[in-house]
């Protein structure tokens, strides 16, 4: 009973959002009986694009072009704020093409690896820090960035231009901020020793590659949604392990909170409380509900009760800085670190803290006052 009992606590703290969405589906059932209405509430594009997206991106990182690329850039490399920029550049400009999770899946281990061979510490954490604010700022440049940002760009039935024109501005001075951090770290010398011994899988390479170019094309409209699925299920075939590589949970968890989104949107009172709520205040609203529930399950939950895409599309991209789960891929990065050698949790979480809100708040001020 006791094993059983730690078991669920495991699970429960792994997946937090998954239990919350959850729970949150079951509770509103019961207030909303399941009916007809129930197959209106799931956005299967969505769902079909995750999916695809995930496991192209799993695909990509196992033919190795990640490595490759990172070995390339790493070259240039002479002191530690070099090595911290290169490091930075890498998960923004990568999370928007493979999603800020799977960014920081790859290069974070990498950055471990490197520092504490070097025995810095103090620096490893600053930079890993950088790189998981880069991941979430990089990846909201593109509809394919996040799982917040491909929902969003689905559900309200945006153009390329209009969501270029909501986001990039926020994105540059992301990108200036984020270099200016760099310099944070010392810029001692350093020698490299890293070399990654692993050629490129050149067959599953063209075939992801391709893959990705299909799911892109289904992004922008020009491929139904239905054909994306089957030919990047064809395409696993060459490697049928990336079936399991999907992040499964992230489904799920979307599939709970349509349900629950659903239910309480029918739910008078609440939907005009909250619609009354978000009435001229999606930014703020949507970045302040991200600190709670993390930024995914706030766009779920706050595109019922608004037409704002811009405003939301801004709030919730923003508000993946802040606490350790406004964003899920600054958890990742979190237990990747956690689980290193000599790992300064303590101190790891005090820096993520003071650094993400300092961000929040500048990027919250500009987003409002200045674009």
């Amino acid at each position: 009973m006791i094993n059983i009992l730690n078991k669920a606590v495991r699970f429960f703290k792994s997946q937090i959002v998954l239990c919350i969405s959850f729970a949150a589906a079951i509770i509103s059932m019961f207030i909303i009986p399941p009916d007809m209405e129930y197959l209106k509430y799931i956005d299967f594009s969505v769902i079909i694009m995750l999916f695809c997206l995930m496991g192209v991106a799993a695909g990509l990182k196992n033919a190795g072009i990640f490595e490759k690329i990172t070995n390339g850039l790493l070259k240039f490399a002479g002191n530690l704020r070099v090595l911290a920029f290169i490091l930075m550049n890498i998960c923004f400009f990568s999370s928007m093409l493979v999603t800020n999770d799977v960014s920081l899946i790859t290069f974070v281990p990498l950055t471990i690896m490197l520092y504490n061979g070097m025995g810095e510490s103090k620096n490893c954490i600053i930079t890993i820090i950088i790189q998981t604010a880069a991941a979430n700022l990089g990846s909201m440049l593109t509809p394919v960035g996040n799982p917040q940002n491909l929902y969003l760009y689905t559900e309200y039935d945006l153009s390329i231009g209009f969501f270029l024109q909501t986001l990039l501005p926020i994105g540059v001075f992301s990108y200036i901020l984020l270099s200016l951090l760099c310099l944070l770290v010392s810029n001692d010398k350093i020698e490299l020793t890293h070399q990654n011994s692993e050629h490129l899988k050149y067959p599953n390479l063209i075939v992801m590659s391709a893959l990705f170019i299909v799911c892109i094309l289904t992004v922008l409209k020009l491929v139904p949604h239905a054909v994306c699925l089957v030919i990047v299920c064809i395409g696993f075939l060459i490697e049928p392990k990336l079936f399991i590589k999907v992040d499964y949970a992230l489904l799920l968890t979307f599939i709970f909170f349509f349900v629950f989104v659903g239910n309480i949107s029918r739910i008078e009172i609440v939907r005009d409380y909250i619609s009354g709520l978000m009435n001229g205040h999606e930014l703020f609203v949507s970045a302040i509900s991200s600190q709670v529930i993390s930024n995914v399950p706030a766009a779920v939950m706050l595109s019922a009760f608004t037409d704002n895409a811009r405003e939301l599309l801004r709030g919730v991209n923003i508000g993946g800085l802040g606490t350790p789960v406004a964003s899920l891929a600054s958890l990742i990065s979190y237990q990747l670190y956690a689980k290193s050698k000599g790992a300064l949790k303590g101190k790891y979480m005090s820096i993520f803290l003071i650094i993400n809100f300092a961000f929040l708040i500048v990027l919250m001020l500009i987003a409002r006052f200045v674009i």
